[in-house]
């Protein structure tokens, strides 16, 4: 199934993806690290394959906004849900692949904390996988 993505779908994407690396990066603050984090996701977001790693690849006017991590969260939740859902209606299979290249990203984000992540990174963790399920 060939799938067709709009400039803006693109965008969608891409904001979702990276935006979720940098809620995850905003709450590894807590542990002194948020750069480290954002590193280690952005680079299991580059390491992403298919369509979604064609797309992921070579991000272009996508702009983060928020003064906070909670006007991050605004604009970056509903994008997580958008992507699944558009995804969905074209190829499960690059929609699940999408779903599993932003667990991963966020997992990576979280894997220089030795044992289990902050009680920070984990809500983050968690709020993150609800909206990609939310779709």
């Amino acid at each position: 199934m060939s799938i067709t993505l709009t400039d803006q779908d693109k965008l969608t994407l891409q904001t979702a993806a990276y935006g979720a690396v940098s809620l995850m990066s905003a709450a590894a603050a807590a542990g002194g690290s948020p750069h480290k984090a954002a590193t280690d996701g952005s680079i299991a977001l580059s390491s992403a394959t298919g369509l979604v790693g064609h797309v992921l690849a070579k991000p272009k006017g996508m702009k983060l906004n928020g003064k906070s991590v909670a006007g991050l969260a605004d604009q970056v939740l509903p994008a997580l849900t958008a992507a699944v859902g558009l995804l969905e209606k074209q190829d499960r299979a690059e929609a699940e692949n999408f779903r599993s290249t932003v667990l991963v990203a966020i997992e990576a984000t979280g894997q220089r904390h030795k044992g289990e992540p902050s009680p920070t990174m984990a809500d983050m963790a968690r709020k993150i996988t609800a909206a990609l399920d939310a779709a």
